[in-house]
């Protein structure tokens, strides 16, 4: 099938530029958010643009490279810079790199994005812990034939995000005194911020935070059987008077936060076999 060949020439590519390293954590860095690439012990950084069928980022804030390295001696794979539905590409495309990361050998993904939170008592760089979504994106990155090599027609999403993380990124935050919440997170198509009608229909639905990327990455990742641990910034506030929102202030929001997040992360995947 032309999908997998091309995820296997994507595959086969990094694995020679990397010498044959395994990873076995994937981590994906949203909007602002790029400080833990500072943590890992570095191995290997290569480019999207030099790795075939690789979509290249549009995105003023996301840097474009695969950073392959440890973090507590655990060997892991980090988007540095996502992929998303707005910058015009297919869901295909934009959950391409998953798959790739499943090929190489990762067990788990690991996700972060900036979303606006839609209920209080979210504050601005305030983190949610994501416990489950609401797919209000206008395409499925699973339509068109299934991958049958890599995963079953019909995906079962009774369980999106995996719950003994979202427990264990609880224990952490508390034990940190990290400011962190439960929560629900929508997906929309964006690129344009919601209205405040929109936002008052998104609270009605159950929502909690919403954002314009991580639920294609998840279904495609919970369709090859990957556990995922996502977490999201609260970077604007979508309730009461609502502001405009910029970029600027969106990533500065997203790197007060940074820390905790952050940390959280790398607790995880230290406290993973």
């Amino acid at each position: 099938m032309e999908e997998l060949n091309k995820i296997q020439a994507a595959v086969k590519h990094i694995e020679s530029a990397t010498d044959g390293f395994k990873p076995s954590y994937g981590i994906i860095l949203g909007t602002g958010l790029g400080a833990l690439t500072h943590d890992i012990d570095l191995n290997v950084s290569i480019d999207y643009q030099d790795i075939p069928h690789f979509p290249t980022s549009t995105v003023e804030s996301h840097s474009g490279k695969l950073l392959f390295g440890f973090i507590y001696d655990k060997p892991v794979v980090v988007m540095q810079g996502r992929f998303h539905y707005y910058e015009g590409y297919s869901m295909q495309q934009v959950t391409f790199p998953v798959r790739v990361m499943k090929l190489l050998g990762v067990k788990s993904l690991f996700v972060s994005n900036a979303a606006g939170g839609l209920v209080e008592p979210f504050q601005i760089s305030d983190l949610m812990i994501i416990r489950d979504h609401i797919n209000l994106f206008p395409e499925n990155p699973l339509r068109g034939p299934n991958l049958d090599e890599l995963g079953d027609r019909f995906t079962d999403m009774s369980k999106p995000y995996d719950l003994s993380l979202v427990e264990k990124a609880r224990e952490i935050a508390d034990e940190h005194d990290i400011r962190a919440h439960e929560g629900i997170y929508v997906g929309v198509q964006g690129p344009n911020l919601e209205t405040p009608a929109e936002y008052e229909y998104l609270r009605r639905m159950g929502a909690h935070a919403v954002g314009m990327s991580t639920i294609p990455e998840n279904i495609v990742a919970r369709h090859m059987g990957m556990p995922v641990f996502a977490i999201s910034v609260i970077t604007d506030i979508c309730y009461g008077e609502i502001e405009p929102v910029n970029v600027p202030r969106i990533i500065a929001a997203a790197q007060k936060a940074e820390p905790g997040m952050k940390l959280i992360i790398e607790k995880l995947i230290a406290s993973l076999p």
